[in-house]
């Protein structure tokens, strides 16, 4: 599983505020986008994120 540090989560979400147009409140969601976003980033390509399963309908 990657390695992720807290701060490039807050970089990360930072970014994605300020793209968002630096919208007040619920910057939780930001945070959980930028984790989301880095772990896909980071997986092996073979490896799915945690969460994710890889039984999708065929």
């Amino acid at each position: 599983m990657p390695n992720l540090s807290q701060e490039d989560v807050r970089i990360r979400a930072y970014e994605l505020w300020r793209a968002a147009g630096e919208p007040s409140g619920d910057m939780e969601a930001f945070w959980f986008e930028a984790e989301k976003q880095l772990l896909a980033e980071r997986s092996q390509p073979d490896e799915l994120p945690p969460g994710m399963t890889d039984n999708l309908p065929v």
